[in-house]
């Protein structure tokens, strides 16, 4: 057995014509690329944690010398506003 010669695909493709619609026909070719996008995606992102994970570590978060209140949050209740005044 060979490759397909020329028939071969015009047969496959009546069939798949007549199996789905032409309508519908757009709407799984755009649903296959987006897919393959993501699939293509997910993969460069597995390959990049991969590498990421040899290097060390940024820390995440910024140490604050001791007595200092970070800005972004807010006192729970009444006793924590008299403690930090």
């Amino acid at each position: 057995m060979g490759a397909l010669s020329w028939w071969h695909w015009v047969i496959v493709l009546l069939v798949v014509v007549i199996l789905f619609g032409s309508k519908k026909l757009p709407d799984a070719a755009r649903g296959l690329g987006q897919s393959l996008r993501i699939f293509k995606s997910e993969v460069k992102e597995m390959q990049n944690d991969g590498k990421d994970a040899d290097e060390p570590a940024a820390p995440t978060t910024r140490e604050l010398p001791p007595g200092d209140v970070p800005t972004n949050t807010t006192p729970k209740s009444p006793d924590d506003v008299k403690k930090s005044a």
